[in-house]
């Protein structure tokens, strides 16, 4: 997901998607530690896809704080 479609996010579905993402993630390695997936890279990108999400709620919290 790229930074652009994260902004455009509303706040509760940027917490919904973290969510999925972070299940999503738990399920790849889990997956990965049993028998090696085909692409490993999808456990890169599905950690900083929720990083990526996590820093835009985090931006977003601390504007509202400086309100």
């Amino acid at each position: 997901m790229k930074q652009a479609d994260i902004k455009q996010l509303s706040t509760s579905d940027l917490r919904e998607r973290i969510k999925e993402g972070k299940s999503a993630l738990t399920k790849l390695k889990l997956n990965h530690a049993v028998s090696p997936i085909e692409n490993p890279a999808k456990i890169t990108d599905s950690r900083k896809t929720v990083a990526r999400l996590q820093t835009e709620l985090r931006s977003r919290e601390l504007a509202e704080i400086k309100k």
